[in-house]
C-alpha cells in the first residue's frame, strides 16, 4: 500500500526529522536513509517498522538539521576546561620557566569543544519522531484501505449479481440444452437406416446426454464462487492484515471462473464467465495494494 508521513523533533543538537513513505509490494521491504552519525539507531527503527507493517516497499529517511547561527559560539566543556587550567597551574608551579599554554593550544585540547551529538544522545528523539510519523503513516494507509475495501465489496456485489440468477436458472438452462441436443440427434438418426430400433437408440442417446450433462453442470462452481464472495466479505470485516489471504482467494476466484467458462453449454454461461473474469481481475489488481 502507498502511504506517506513525516514528523520532526527539536533537540539541542538541531532538528531531527523522520520521513516514511511506501509503494506497493507483495512483501515487506524496508529501506533506510540515515546520516552516518545516526546509523546506530537503525536496528531500533527496523524493529519498530517491522512490528507495525506487513507489506510494501517502505523507505524511512532520517535527517538532522543543525540550528547553528553565524553568531553562535561553539560550546566549551567546563569540566575539561577546569582540568586544563588546573594542569597549567601545576606545571607553572613545578616549572616556573615553562611557557603557559596559548589560547589556541587550549582550544585544541581533546574534549574541550563539545562533540556533535551522535546516535546515543539523539536515539530517543529519533525514535519518538519515528513513532509519531509511523502513527500518521498507518492512519493514512488505513484511510486508503477503507477505500479499497469499499471497492472490493462493490465488485463482490457485482459477482453475486451474476451468479445468483445463474444458480436459479442453471437447471433450466441445462435441461433446455439437453433437450435441444436430443432433438438434433433424433433428427440425424431419422435420416439414417440404423440397424438398432429407434426407441432403443434414443434411450441410449438420452443416457449419454444425461451423463455429459453431469460433467458440464456448473452448479458446484457457482456454489464455490458464492462461498468465495462470503469469505472475501468475512476477511474485509475482520479488519486485520489481509493482503496475503486475499491474494490466495483471488486465485480461487479465477480458478472457478475459468472452470465455469470451460464447462459452459449456453451463451448465458459463457457471457457470465467473461464478466466474472473482468471483475475478478479488477479485484486482483487492487488486492496487490491491500496490507
Amino acid at each position: 500500500m502507498t502511504g506517506y508521513a513525516q514528523a520532526t523533533r527539536d533537540t539541542p543538537a538541531g532538528q531531527v526529522s523522520v520521513e516514511i513513505r511506501s509503494v506497493n509490494s507483495r512483501f515487506l521491504d524496508l529501506v533506510f536513509r540515515i546520516p552516518d552519525e545516526l546509523r546506530g539507531v537503525e536496528p531500533a527503527l527496523r524493529e519498530l517498522l517491522a512490528g507495525a507493517l506487513q507489506r510494501g516497499k517502505v523507505e524511512c529517511r532520517v535527517g538532522l538539521r543543525t540550528l547553528a547561527r553565524a553568531d553562535a559560539e561553539p560550546p566549551l566543556d567546563a569540566r575539561v576546561l577546569a582540568q586544563v587550567a588546573g594542569l597549567a597551574r601545576r606545571v607553572a608551579a613545578a616549572v616556573p620557566e615553562a611557557t603557559p599554554p596559548s589560547v589556541g593550544e587550549i582550544l585544541r585540547w581533546p574534549g574541550l569543544l563539545g562533540e556533535p551529538a551522535g546516535a546515543e544522545t539523539l536515539a530517543p528523539d529519533v525514535l519518538a519522531a519515528a513513532r509519531e510519523a509511523l502513527a500518521e503513516f498507518v492512519a493514512s494507509r488505513a484511510r486508503e484501505g477503507a477505500k479499497l475495501a469499499a471497492f472490493l465489496r462493490e465488485r463482490a456485489a457485482a459477482v453475486c449479481a451474476i451468479i445468483e440468477p445463474l444458480q436459479q436458472r442453471g437447471p433450466q438452462l441445462l435441461a433446455a440444452w439437453q433437450s435441444r441436443l436430443v432433438e438434433r440427434l433424433r433428427a440425424a438418426l431419422e435420416q439414417t437406416e440404423a440397424p438398432v430400433p429407434m426407441e432403443e437408440t434414443m434411450a441410449r442417446v438420452r443416457q449419454e446426454v444425461a451423463a455429459y450433462g453431469l460433467r458440464i453442470d456448473v452448479a458446484e462452481e457457482l456454489s464455490r464462487l458464492q462461498a468465495h464472495v462470503d469469505e472475501l466479505r468475512r476477511i474485509l470485516d475482520a479488519g486485520s492484515p489481509a493482503g496475503k489471504r486475499l491474494d490466495f482467494l483471488m486465485q480461487e476466484f479465477n480458478r472457478e471462473a475459468n472452470t465455469l467458462g470451460s464447462k459452459a453449454a449456453a451463451i448465458d454461461l459463457t457471457g457470465a464467465s467473461i464478466e466474472l473474469k473482468v471483475l475478478i481481475e479488477q479485484m486482483r489488481e487492487q488486492v496487490q495494494n491491500v496490507e
